[in-house]
């Protein structure tokens, strides 16, 4: 039986939902569908990296970035629902305001028969000039098919 891109979105929604560590960080669904996803976060500061300047640390921006790949990946046409993390590279551009919240947005731009490829940026309220880049390889789970009974 297919699954529909509504099925993927739904499937993705729940296991975000579903991560503890989303649930820690807050971490909220805007959008996902066709390969792309939105994740944001809000500012909250149990999650300063320096508490001089009041900036998120970036292993929550990574975090954040990690988990809207996956989803990305998730809501792909071509990808199975689950997924896994390979590699994830990340480029901090500049330090993310304090007290805003932040967005992540990926793309998953080709899957083969086992990786999926993902781009993704991460912004504060000034869209204009990202946080953060990432580009990411995921894991393609391969349906199981039934073993044949002798």
């Amino acid at each position: 039986m297919a699954t529909t891109s509504e099925d993927k979105a739904r499937i993705a929604r729940q296991f975000i939902e579903a991560i503890p560590f989303s649930k820690a960080l807050r971490m909220h669904l805007d959008e996902i569908g066709e390969g792309l996803a939105a994740i944001s976060m809000p500012y909250d500061a149990a999650l300063v990296g320096d508490p001089r300047t009041g900036v998120i640390h970036g292993g929550a921006v990574s975090a954040l970035m990690d988990t809207c790949g996956g989803a990305a990946v998730m809501s792909h046409a071509d990808a199975p629902a689950g997924t896994a993390t390979i590699d994830l590279r990340i480029d901090y551009m500049r330090p993310a305001t304090p007290g805003q919240r932040i967005v992540a947005r990926a793309e998953c731009y080709h899957v083969t028969r086992s990786v999926a490829f993902v781009r993704a940026q991460a912004f504060d309220e000034d869209e204009t000039r990202p946080v953060a880049a990432a580009t990411g390889a995921f894991t393609i789970e391969q349906a199981r098919t039934p073993e044949c009974a002798p």
